[in-house]
């Protein structure tokens, strides 16, 4: 059974462990990647090309250039806001409000483990 009430999934949420915050972290992949991969949604990467759906930002493309974990949010090169002190910050974005429209495949592990998924639907057609 899961709880319904707010502050009991909050306590979960900030004080899940690494390996349950990177499940948050996965964002829907585009409709050619879906395709290929046979995923529907995979986690965020540094590197990764995505575009906004939702937000300030909607429609503005861009790279991932940072990750955190601890908030489940990204960081997409492009997207500033200015500050009260007229510095462009940068502006986090949560990991479901995009769509991953290009993989980095510079990991080896990632990289065979979505080769394993092109296989698995080349064999099962």
């Amino acid at each position: 059974m899961f709880s319904h009430k707010p502050s009991k999934v909050r306590k979960k949420m900030y004080n899940a462990p690494p390996n349950k915050l990177s499940k948050m972290l996965n964002s829907p992949l585009s409709e050619e990647l879906r395709k290929k991969y046979g995923k529907r949604s995979t986690r965020v990467r540094k590197g990764d090309s995505v575009r906004i759906v939702r937000g300030e930002f909607t429609g503005v493309e861009g790279k991932v250039t940072s990750v955190n974990l601890k908030h489940g949010s990204i960081v997409v090169e492009g997207v500033f806001r200015e500050s009260v002190k007229g510095e462009q910050t940068p502006v986090r974005i949560h990991a479901s409000k995009v769509i991953i429209n290009s993989l980095n495949l510079d990991d080896k592990r990632r990289k065979a483990h979505l080769e394993a998924m092109i296989s698995q639907i080349g064999g099962a057609q």
